[in-house]
């Protein structure tokens, strides 16, 4: 079972950026158990709320044809809680992409506060350097994740633009 840890994108720039929002509910079973009488959501489920939408946004960049992993937190700052309720905008940036890995910024942001600021890397694991060989299917993109995408391309035929650029 794959766990999806962002509802949507609202922006998507290929190549470049991406901005997905999570909706944080009561309904999360781990809400309950984090802090009993104090739930918030943690701040693990933060990050890889991160790695998603912006492995999502270097998958994009070449076509999913690439398995992209999670190589390394480069940095994750918390600045304050998420309750239930609330609902978080991940943004992420691509500052580098190469054939064998990439590097993003991100920042997640609640009721224009900023939440934390998380920089990852990715791995581009085919193109490893060790000559590792892994499974020719790609079990990092599959429909569910693409799924996330529908919303955002559908509305103008895969340009990439949100829907806020497309309204205005």
């Amino acid at each position: 079972m794959r766990w999806i840890w962002i509802d949507k994108f609202i922006e998507f720039q290929s190549g470049k950026s991406a901005v997905a929002v999570k909706n944080v509910t009561l309904a999360e079973e781990h809400l309950h158990d984090h802090f009993p009488g104090f739930p918030v959501m943690p701040e693990t489920l933060m990050i890889e709320a991160m790695a998603q939408t912006a492995g999502i946004l270097v998958g994009e960049a070449k076509n999913f044809k690439e398995k992209v992993i999670l190589a390394k937190i480069k940095k994750a700052v918390f600045f304050d809680y998420v309750k239930p309720g609330d609902t978080i905008r991940l943004e992420a940036q691509i500052e580098s992409i190469t054939p064998e890995a990439a590097s993003i910024t991100g920042r997640i942001i609640c009721a224009e506060k900023l939440i934390a600021e998380i920089d990852l890397m990715f791995s581009h694991i085919d193109q490893n350097l060790a000559g590792k060989k892994f499974p020719k299917e790609n079990f990092v993109f599959t429909g569910t994740f693409e799924s996330l995408l529908r919303d955002v391309f559908i509305s103008d035929a895969g340009s990439g633009k949100s829907e806020s650029e497309q309204d205005g």
